[in-house]
């Protein structure tokens, strides 16, 4: 959300003077895994990847954390015309740590006109040609597999048996 940019610049202000309301809405993550399917279960990151106002030394930092705690994780501003290294070089650290099959879905212009959502794997992420700032990426954790249409990213929730063997959905 934009709030925090709104109240960074208040705060030399004197904020008892401004009412300022702010309204929860529904993130680019949440939006763009409903339209995958079910990516986001438990714990994932999200990671802004624009290196504008964030030193790319610290984007990496989170990259290379999120793959070492096999989060599912959902990068916003992955490209623009000038904008490139950023996602090359997040995805060069999670081929270290991540099978070249994981799945990855890509949303481009989510809920809007043109919206375009796919799923291909890691290892073929950077052939898509259509990954620009509109675009939103979701990489799978070890867990996540494709089934259909969908993305998904199990529970956690194991099935005993009578022998209390542990058996994955």
């Amino acid at each position: 959300g934009m709030a925090g940019v709104i109240l960074e610049l208040l705060k030399k202000e004197e904020t008892r003077k401004v009412r300022i309301e702010i309204i929860p809405g529904i993130t680019a993550a949440s939006s763009c895994a409903s339209l995958l399917g079910a990516p986001l279960m438990n714990d994932f990151a999200v990671i802004s990847l624009s290196d504008l106002l964030t030193d790319r030394r610290v984007i990496e930092r989170r990259v290379e954390s999120a793959c070492q705690g096999d989060f599912v994780i959902v990068f916003y501003n992955p490209k623009s015309k000038k904008r490139i290294k950023p996602l090359e070089m997040a995805w060069q650290i999670l081929m270290k740590h991540r099978s070249p099959r994981t799945p990855v879905g890509i949303v481009r212009n989510a809920r809007r006109d043109n919206e375009e959502v796919m799923i291909t794997s890691l290892g073929n992420m950077l052939e898509v040609k259509q990954i620009d700032m509109g675009t939103t990426i979701v990489v799978g954790n070890s867990k996540t597999y494709v089934k259909g249409r969908y993305m998904i990213t199990p529970r956690g929730y194991e099935l005993k048996t009578e022998n209390d063997e542990i058996l994955p959905h």
